[in-house]
């Protein structure tokens, strides 16, 4: 996934820090990513789901709210409002790229943020909230002890998510004042609200709230076990997945046609976690697929193995090549499944008389219906006339390149 790091000028007229997470295929469309109150732009959670929509065709914008993380400012002398503000020049800042934000993303205090904003960012076509507050005072919870001085003194520095943060009298004040109901029931975008039943820092009835407020469009979806900060890697695989599925409804993804010689598009494959083997697949932006090895080869046994899709490809070819045959002999075929199993088995080299590996596919095919004898052997023989089995048993050839070298022979 190419990334760009940049920076844009935010409310205060200090510089802000960014991540455009770019498709690595054709750009179709952009989303802005708010993070949450006690995190930055690069918590896991953010960078999964940026990823994610990035493999489905959708750039990513995330960056840091004024005095957080690598982004200029202090953050005692913001706000609510303020980082409401952030939300807006950011989504200003994509226009003046002509990548004007249709999506936004926020997660926590970023998805009240969000909630806030749309309405100011015309380009804006959907709304997903994680973890969000329906009342934004919610967040004074992390400080509750500093609240006193605070009010004394106008300020003070508490300890989030592990480091010293000065919080100032305007930042209470705004999030004590500020209500979403309005800007909520006048959404007018599509809204998916997803939460954590067993979230200890935001409750579920904060996402009951915002979804009873919003109207239609609008679809809840339970992250199930995770945590408030989705610090689990297949909650937010999840939530990742559930999002980007859910975009395609709202959205113009539409790929341009494919390039000369792929008739089917470009099947892209790139790494979900460098750590291990998780690899995102995706063939344009509407089919996406996880791929892995078991886990006791290394892997996490969170998709097929390499040797699965390949089996895979094979059992579908020739149950979809069974069925056109009998269809088109008007053969009563109720149903067919294939069973592939692969292997690696030794054959005789004949040149050197010793023994190398060769790939074995055992293929089992049951066939249903009021089929005869001669019937179902004859689907059995068609089954060898299937284009994957052909391609599997002669010679075929791959050719490798750099993208590099791509992109000169383009030129």
């Amino acid at each position: 996934m190419p990334t760009e790091r940049l920076t844009f000028t935010g409310h205060a007229g200090t510089e802000l820090a960014a991540r455009l997470d770019l498709p690595e295929g054709p750009h179709l469309a952009t989303a802005l990513f708010a993070h949450c109150f006690t995190c930055s732009k690069d918590i896991p959670a953010a960078k999964r789901i940026s990823q994610r929509l990035a493999g489905a065709g959708i750039a990513v914008l995330r960056f840091d709210f004024t005095g957080l993380g690598h982004s200029e400012g202090e953050f005692e002398n913001t706000s609510f409002n303020s980082n409401v503000a952030d939300l807006v020049h950011a989504a200003d800042a994509l226009a003046e790229r002509d990548m004007a934000p249709a999506l936004l993303v926020g997660h926590s205090l970023g998805g009240a943020a969000v909630l806030a904003a749309a309405r100011r960012i015309e380009s804006a076509r959907a709304v997903a909230t994680i973890g969000a507050p329906y009342d934004p005072q919610h967040v004074t919870h992390n400080f509750d002890d500093a609240l006193e001085e605070i009010d004394a003194q106008g300020t003070a520095e508490v300890d989030l998510g592990g480091r010293p943060v000065r919080i100032g009298r305007d930042f209470v004040e705004s999030v004590k004042a500020e209500s979403l109901t309005e800007e909520i029931r006048g959404l007018r975008r599509a809204l998916l609200v997803l939460h954590a039943p067993r979230d200890s820092i935001v409750g579920i009835d904060n996402a009951a709230e915002i979804f009873k407020t919003a109207k239609h469009p609008k679809s809840f979806v339970t992250l199930n076990e995770a945590d408030h900060l989705v610090t689990d890697p297949k909650d937010a695989e999840y939530a990742a997945e559930v999002i980007a599925a859910w975009t395609t409804r709202y959205l113009d993804l539409t790929p341009p046609a494919p390039p000369p010689g792929a008739p089917e598009g470009v099947v892209r494959v790139s790494e979900a976690d460098p750590g291990g083997f998780l690899q995102d697949v995706n063939a344009g932006p509407e089919h996406h697929l996880l791929a892995d090895e078991p886990e006791a080869y290394g892997g996490t046994n969170r998709g097929l193995s390499p040797y699965g899709f390949l089996s895979a490809g094979l059992g579908a070819c020739t149950s979809m090549t069974i069925r056109m045959y009998a269809r088109r002999k008007g053969w009563p075929l109720d149903d067919v499944s294939v069973d592939v199993c692969h292997d690696k088995v030794h054959a005789q080299d004949a040149e050197s008389g010793g023994t190398a590996k060769a790939d074995k596919f055992t293929r089992v095919i049951r066939l249903e219906g009021d089929l005869d004898d001669e019937q179902r052997a004859r689907l059995i023989e068609i089954a060898d006339k299937c284009p994957v089995h052909r391609t599997l048993t002669r010679s075929s050839e791959v050719v490798t390149k750099s993208a590099e070298t791509v992109e000169r022979e383009s030129d």
